[in-house]
């Protein structure tokens, strides 16, 4: 057994980037990570096709395996890490509010919580917050604040809600049921009854769907799991004029879209529209899980003490760190400024990749930093080549390569990653 000190170089891999120059380090510490993933096997339910290597530190765009091997990260948490990883922000924010307070629950007045709601209100059409623990449980408070304005200003017999094919709300029960993908809802019947499914973009679907029994619309401005679809420029403010005439209410799922992802803190501004409620996750916290329900006053009113509640929602901690999240986005303008400079220049690039390889791209969609290419056959492969490059990226929908970098990405980056992907298209 080799004499070192495997604390030391634990501790090196917390200060900074570790390159090992001894192949017998190399070696043990892939032993060490072989065991993790036997253990991760034996003891975590089989949920996740997970990629064989284990992240020890991230700093902003890149992260670090226990090899010292570095990775660009064009996944970003699926949308999650918005400022990058460990922005010093964020870091700092969760060490001070760590000291002061973790958990008190909702019976008391939590300061973060109030400054995190102010400032999602005074920059949002919202008057008011709720905050919850991730996005399945933001959409499950949103079905539950459109059923209870239905039943306090409608009819008891409003209650449906419609959605569209390809979204995707959630893993819960009632998420589920909402999102329009049967291969994520097979095996889980029977669904939550109360949900209608119209093709996205389609207005006709969606008005020959209304009986009178609907009491709201339920989108995503972009589908992301869907595919990174996007809609018509039209589409949304006619969905808006919809809910208007007949009295029902708008529901914007921005967990993925939101918090600058689009290149404005939320996608609805895009289009000129506004919800009536609005979903929120994923970026919100800048890597640290929080998900947040937003309402105009009239809607909001409908919850009272009682019919709606998080114990850990809107704790202490998660607040600290969407405060300085959304702090850090709002400062001049700069990061969103960045996200739509940078989003118009990874496109750009994305659509000079296509022009070149015709026969293996369909198309290049998206906004901001929220961007898909599709292809012509499955993308796990180039998913797995860009992985041994050094660079992570996703697939979602079979065949389409999906990316949500942090916002913080360069140019230089994104030069890396198209190289990569024609390097393996080439081949």
């Amino acid at each position: 057994m080799l004499n070192f000190n495997i604390t030391g170089v634990f501790k090196k891999l917390e200060t900074g980037p570790v390159t090992f120059v001894t192949s017998a380090v190399y070696v043990i510490f892939l032993s060490m990570d072989k065991k993790l993933i036997e253990e991760s096997k034996k003891y975590l339910m089989n949920t996740y096709n997970r990629f064989p290597i284990v992240l020890r530190k991230g700093r902003g765009m890149k992260v670090w395996d226990s090899t010292g091997k570095e990775y660009l990260d064009f996944v970003g948490g699926i949308a999650v890490n918005c400022l990058g990883h460990c922005h010093p922000k964020v870091v700092i924010a969760l060490q001070k509010q760590a000291q002061r307070l973790i958990h008190v629950s909702n019976l008391y007045h939590i300061e973060p919580q109030i400054k995190l709601a102010r400032l999602l209100v005074e920059n949002s059409f919202a008057d008011k917050a709720f905050f919850c623990n991730s996005g399945a449980e933001a959409v499950e408070g949103a079905i539950k604040l459109a059923r209870k304005y239905a039943k306090d200003h409608l009819s008891p017999d409003r209650y449906e809600i419609i959605t569209a094919h390809g979204s995707f709300h959630g893993r819960t029960l009632a998420a589920l049921s909402a999102t329009g993908q049967e291969k994520f809802q097979k095996g889980f019947e029977p669904l939550v009854p109360g949900f209608k499914y119209v093709q996205y973009n389609d207005i006709d679907a969606l008005k020959k769907a209304l009986t009178d029994k609907t009491c709201a619309v339920m989108l995503e401005p972009i589908q992301g799991e869907g595919g990174v679809k996007m809609p018509s420029e039209t589409y949304l403010k006619r969905v808006r004029e919809i809910c208007d005439e007949h009295r029902l209410l708008l529901v914007l799922d921005e967990i993925q879209t939101g918090i600058g992802r689009t290149g404005k803190l939320f996608a609805y501004e895009h289009f000129n529209v506004e919800p009536d409620i609005m979903t929120l996750a994923k970026g919100l916290g800048g890597g640290f899980p929080i998900g947040a329900l937003l309402a105009k006053e009239s809607v909001a009113a409908s919850f009272q003490p009682g019919t709606h509640a998080s114990t850990f929602g809107g704790n202490p901690l998660a607040c600290a760190a969407a405060v300085a999240t959304i702090e850090t986005l709002l400062e001049d303008g700069f990061l969103l400024d960045h996200c739509r400079r940078l989003g118009k220049y990874f496109k750009d690039s994305l659509d000079r990749l296509k022009k070149d390889f015709s026969s293996n791209i369909i198309e290049v969609r998206g906004l901001g930093l929220m961007l898909g290419l599709e292809l012509t056959k499955a993308g796990g492969a180039i998913v797995e080549s860009c992985l041994n490059r050094g660079i992570l990226i996703n697939c979602t929908s079979g065949n389409v390569l999906r990316f949500t970098p942090p916002l913080i990405v360069l140019e230089k980056e994104i030069d890396s990653l198209i190289e990569a992907l024609e390097d393996i298209l080439a081949r």
